[in-house]
C-alpha cells in the first residue's frame, strides 16, 4: 500500500488547508507567491467545498478547482485533495431531511454549521459516494495530486430513526439473537428486557440513568458507522488511484472514534493538535497526542494535518502564540515523528464562524509577525528534511490505552465524576515526559514484547484476551506498572467477581479488594513517601510486597502500592513529582534511561533516528550539556559539550 514516504520523498510537507473559494480569483496568484516565499510545498483543497462543487443536486462545477489544481502544479505545490463530505450543501437537508442527524433529545441538527450529516443515512451516503466518484475520476491522474483527505474530523453522533435501524442491524451482527443482547446488557435490571429487535432504540433521553452497556455499544456502533462512511469513500478513490495514499484527520484524544481500529484502515495517520498557548503543560499535551499518533502509525511517520499559527476561536479566551512558540511546537511535532507540518488554514478568513481563527497569513498580511514566523519555519524545515524524513523513534516504554475502556468508564453511574480518564492518562504520560523517557502507546491486546516497561494508567474494562496478554507479558520478563480501577469489568461492562479480575489480583498479589474509596475534588490522602489524589482503595494483600502504605484515615496501614515480581499496582494517583519518580525508578530498573542526563527543567530531549532534538519550553535561556561534538542542522554550526537555548529555542543535533 502507498505510504507517507511516497508523498514526502525526502521533504517535510509544509502547508495547510487552502480555501481559495472564500477569495476572489485574483488573490490566488498572490497566495502562490507567498506560499513559495514561505516554502509551502503542500496544500489541502476542497475540505468544505461541497456547495461550490455541487450547488444543486447532480450539478458539477469543477472549473475553479481545475484552475487551482493546475496553478498548484505549475508552482511545484502538491495537493492533498479532500472529499467535501463533512459539510453537505443546504439543499441536501432541505430536500432530504432524513440526512440530518438528531441528538439524544430528538432535536434536528440543521444546516448552517458543519458536520450536519447522518452517518446512517442511505441518501447522504449515496450523494457522498457520487461526489467522491466524480472527484476521483476527474483528478486521479492530475500531476498535482499527492494524497486523498477523506471528509474532516469525523465526529457526528446520530440518534434518529435511520440510525435506529442501522443500530439494530449492528447489534444483530454482534449478538445474533435478542436473548444474547439481553444477557450482555443485563436487561433483567430495571425491567429492561427486550422481546424483539424492533423494541431496541439508540440510547435517547431517559428519565434516569441509561443502561451503561446500551450506551457503550452505541458508542462502538457510532465509531463503526463513521468508519463505514470513511471506508466507502476511501474505496472509491483507491479504485481510481491505488498508488495515492488516503487519510482522514483525527481530533486529539477524541472520544467518538476508536482510533486504533481506524488507523488500521488508513494509509497515512494524521491528526489535528491545538494546545492552549497559556497552558503550562501545553507542550506535554501535544507530546501525548504526537506519541499516540505515531503509535497508531505503527511507529512510523505521521501527518500534523492541522495546528494554529496563532490563536484559535473556540476557547473562552483565545490567546495568540508568543513569539517563537509556533516554531517550537512545529519542531516538537517533527521531533516526535511528524513528516508533515500543516495548519488550518493558509489565509485567515474575513467572514464566517472562524474569522478569528488564525491563518498562516493573518489579517496583518505578509508583513505581520505570524507570516514572518511561518517563513522561518518553512526555511528551517527545508534545512532538516533530508536527515529527518522517514526516521523513527525507539521507545522502550508503552502506555496502554483503549477507547472501549474509556467509553465504559465514563458511564453515568460511576463512583466518581472527578475521575476523568483522559486526565488520568495525561498524568501518567506527563510523568514519563518529565522523566525524559521515550514513550509509545499500545492497545492492551497488542504484542507488548518489544517494550521493557508497560504502564496502565487505568483500564476499567479489559477483555479476557487483554488480561491474558498482560499476564503473558509479565511472565515473559516484562515490567508492568498499573493504576487504580483497572480490570474491573469485562467487555460487556459486567463487573468481574471480586471487583477486579482474579487473574490480575493474583498477578499483583492482592487477596481482596474490599472497597473503593474515591476522593473529593482537591482532596489528597497521605501515603508513605508521597500524597495521593483522586482515588484510594481498601486492599488486603496476599503475597504482594507492600511498597507504600496509607497513613491516617480509614485506610491507615493498608497497602497503597503493591508489587509482586515484575508487576506493581498503584491504588491511588500519586501527585506529579511522586508519579514521575516512581515511573523513572521502574524504568531504570529495566535499563531504560533518558537520552541525556541532567536535562534542565522545561527542556525536552528527543532522539529521532540519529538526530537529537532539544526543545526549550521555558521562557528563560538555558544551557544543556551534550557530550561530544555535533552538527546543529538549524544553525549549520558545530556544537561541542553544551548547547545554549534561548526562550522557546530549538537545536537539532546530528552526529
Amino acid at each position: 500500500m502507498p505510504n507517507l514516504d511516497d508523498v514526502t520523498r525526502g521533504r517535510i510537507l509544509f502547508g495547510g488547508d487552502y480555501n481559495p473559494e472564500q477569495w476572489p480569483e485574483e488573490t490566488w496568484h498572490e497566495d502562490v507567491r507567498l506560499m513559495k516565499e514561505a516554502g509551502v510545498n503542500s496544500v489541502t483543497l476542497g475540505v468544505f467545498s461541497w456547495a461550490k462543487l455541487e450547488p444543486r443536486p447532480g450539478a458539477r462545477e469543477f472549473g475553479w478547482l481545475d484552475r487551482l489544481m493546475d496553478l498548484m502544479h505549475e508552482n511545484g505545490i502538491g495537493v492533498v485533495l479532500a472529499t467535501p463530505t463533512s459539510s453537505p450543501p443546504p439543499w441536501m437537508g432541505r430536500l432530504h431531511p432524513e440526512t440530518l442527524p438528531r441528538d439524544e433529545e430528538g432535536r434536528t441538527e440543521w444546516w448552517g454549521g458543519r458536520q450536519h450529516f447522518s452517518h446512517s443515512s442511505a441518501t447522504y451516503r449515496r450523494y457522498a459516494a457520487a461526489i467522491t466518484e466524480d472527484l476521483a475520476a476527474r483528478y486521479g491522474s492530475h500531476p498535482a495530486l499527492t494524497m486523498w483527505h477523506i471528509n474532516n474530523e469525523y465526529c457526528t453522533f446520530d440518534y434518529g430513526d435511520e440510525a435506529a435501524v442501522t443500530f439494530r442491524r449492528w447489534l444483530q451482527d454482534k449478538y445474533g439473537t435478542v436473548e444474547a443482547l439481553n444477557a450482555a446488557w443485563g436487561t433483567a435490571f430495571w425491567s429492561q428486557g427486550y422481546d424483539g429487535w424492533h423494541e431496541v432504540l439508540p440510547p435517547r433521553h431517559a428519565h434516569y440513568m441509561k443502561n451503561p452497556t446500551h450506551v457503550l455499544d452505541f458508542k462502538r456502533y457510532t465509531s463503526d458507522m463513521l468508519l463505514e462512511c470513511y471506508s466507502a469513500e476511501r474505496d472509491i478513490v483507491r479504485r481510481h488511484t491505488p498508488h495515492i495514499p488516503v487519510t482522514s484527520n483525527f481530533m486529539p484524544m477524541w472520544v467518538g472514534q476508536d482510533a486504533w481500529k481506524w488507523a488500521a484502515e488508513e494509509d497515512i495517520v494524521s491528526v489535528d493538535i491545538y494546545p492552549d498557548p497559556r497552558d503550562p503543560l501545553g507542550a506535554q499535551s501535544a507530546a501525548l497526542v504526537q506519541d499516540m499518533t505515531r503509535s497508531q502509525a505503527a511507529g512510523g511517520p505521521w501527518v500534523l494535518m492541522e495546528q494554529a499559527a496563532g490563536p484559535v476561536n473556540w476557547r473562552g479566551v483565545n490567546h495568540p502564540k508568543p513569539r517563537g512558540l509556533n516554531r517550537l511546537w512545529s519542531l516538537q511535532a517533527v521531533a516526535r515523528g511528524a513528516d508533515a507540518v500543516c495548519y488550518f488554514q493558509w489565509r485567515q478568513s474575513r467572514q464566517g464562524a472562524e474569522k478569528f481563527h488564525s491563518g498562516m497569513v493573518s489579517h496583518a498580511g505578509e508583513h505581520g509577525r505570524t507570516f514572518q514566523e511561518v517563513k522561518q519555519i518553512g526555511a528551517e524545515l527545508a534545512l532538516i528534511s533530508d536527515e529527518v524524513t522517514g526516521s523513527h523513534i525507539k521507545a522502550d516504554v508503552a502506555i496502554l490505552h483503549d477507547w472501549n475502556s474509556w467509553w465504559a468508564g465514563a458511564q453515568e453511574g460511576r463512583l466518581s465524576t472527578e475521575v476523568d480518564y483522559p486526565q488520568v492518562v495525561r498524568a501518567w504520560h506527563r510523568a514519563l515526559w518529565e522523566a525524559h523517557l521515550a514513550t509509545a502507546f499500545a492497545h492492551p491486546e497488542h504484542d507488548l514484547s518489544a517494550y521493557k516497561l508497560v504502564v496502565v494508567p487505568q483500564l476499567y474494562l479489559l477483555t479476557d484476551t487483554a488480561i491474558d496478554n498482560l499476564l503473558a507479558y509479565v511472565r515473559g520478563g516484562g515490567t508492568l506498572v498499573c493504576g487504580f480501577l483497572t480490570g474491573v469489568a469485562d467487555e460487556d461492562d459486567r463487573v468481574r467477581p471480586g471487583g477486579m479480575d482474579e487473574r490480575l489480583r493474583e498477578l499483583f498479589g492482592i487477596r481482596t479488594l474490599h472497597e473503593w474509596w474515591p476522593l473529593d475534588a482537591g482532596e489528597t490522602v497521605e501515603c508513605e513517601g508521597f500524597r495521593g489524589t483522586l482515588w484510594s482503595e481498601e486492599i488486603e494483600a496476599e503475597d504482594g510486597v507492600t511498597e507504600a502504605v496509607y497513613k491516617g484515615g480509614e485506610l491507615d496501614g493498608l497497602p497503597a502500592v503493591l508489587r509482586k515480581g515484575g508487576a506493581r499496582y498503584l491504588s491511588i494517583l500519586p501527585q506529579p513529582a511522586a508519579l514521575r519518580d516512581l515511573l523513572a525508578d521502574a524504568a531504570e530498573s529495566v535499563g531504560v534511561r533518558p537520552v541525556l542526563e541532567g536535562i534542565p527543567a522545561g527542556v525536552e530531549a528527543v532522539c529521532r533516528g540519529e538526530l537529537l532534538f532539544l526543545l526549550n519550553h521555558g521562557r528563560d535561556e538555558v544551557t544543556v550539556e551534550v557530550p561530544g561534538t555535533h552538527r546543529d542542522l538549524l544553525t549549520r554550526g558545530s556544537v561541542s559539550g553544551s548547547v545554549r537555548l534561548e526562550r522557546y529555542g530549538v537545536a537539532v543535533l546530528a552526529p
